[in-house]
């Protein structure tokens, strides 16, 4: 019977039989560990939640407040995507407030909040990041409601919010790869400042900033000098919401499963009024 030491030095000593172990141990080993983790009943995507929005409008004080329970000293501009992990309930009245979010009591869901950058420059990554989203359950779009009466922000806020939701139209109308409904959030903030608009007033101001962004970018496809036998297509591709109605509604966003709410709060104000979108997420993910 072979001892320790004979078996050592025969696996020490440079062999065919021993150099075909050594890459089957390399080469197999990870394929095993890989097989093992991929079948892994244990293993879960959670849903998620994208946040997006133009600059300064609060994105990384909610993401820091439904993470923490407090909201933020001081914000700033994130440069980056950061995500953190929550969990919501909808099995209880004391589930629609954010600040019982980490109440271990009834039956939860994880989901993960994900915040994004949204400088000008930058928003291709807040698109590129719904695009990634294995799960994506819902979008919630922040805007400065303070300031969102002013066309210098209106104007770019609702053409950011129509790059959203015309991505959300085309991957709902792909039958291709059929996806889960995703809606949306316009989460209007800010409200507790004295030149807030009701949400009812930041809904109509976007619609019809988002009527006028539908009319311009149709005629500058036609001024392009596209050839008439695409014309018909192409614009038809860049159409949001009922192609050739006169008027945008977010209605409209219903016949490609996407329903649009406006819900007002406040993120910074002395006690910060954010449940009303705490317990919309909560719906959608729980």
């Amino acid at each position: 019977m072979a001892t320790f030491t004979q078996i050592v030095e025969a696996l020490m000593t440079p062999s065919l039989p021993v150099v075909l172990l050594g890459i089957l141990v390399i080469v197999g080993a990870p394929l095993i560990l890989h097989l093992i983790l991929a079948s892994s009943s244990t293993y879960t995507v959670p849903p998620v939640v994208v946040v997006v929005g133009p600059e300064n409008s609060g994105k990384t004080a909610l993401t820091t407040l439904l993470e923490r329970g407090t909201k933020p000293a001081q914000t700033h501009t994130s440069q980056v995507s950061q995500a953190v992990e929550l969990t919501a309930s909808t099995d209880s009245a004391l589930a629609r407030s954010f600040r019982n979010h980490d109440d271990a009591t009834g039956t939860y869901t994880k989901f993960l909040l994900v915040d994004t950058p949204g400088h000008g420059k930058l928003r291709n990554v807040a698109v590129g990041r719904l695009a990634r989203a294995d799960k994506l359950r819902a979008v919630v779009f922040m805007l400065d409601a303070a300031a969102v009466g002013e066309h210098d922000v209106l104007a770019p806020t609702a053409a950011y919010l129509y790059d959203v939701l015309l991505y959300l139209q085309k991957r709902a109308a792909d039958k291709s790869k059929p996806k889960a409904p995703v809606p949306v959030l316009v989460a209007a903030n800010k409200m507790d400042l004295f030149t807030a608009l009701p949400a009812a007033m930041v809904k109509s101001h976007l619609e019809n900033e988002l009527t006028r962004i539908r009319a311009s970018r149709s005629k500058g496809l036609l001024d392009s000098g596209v050839g008439m036998d695409d014309i018909g297509s192409e614009e038809q591709d860049a159409w949001l919401g009922e192609y050739g109605s006169e008027k945008f509604s977010f209605k409209q966003m219903g016949e490609f499963d996407v329903d649009v709410e406006v819900l007002g709060g406040s993120v910074m104000a002395e006690e910060a009024n954010v449940d009303k979108w705490w317990w919309w997420i909560a719906q959608r993910v729980a």
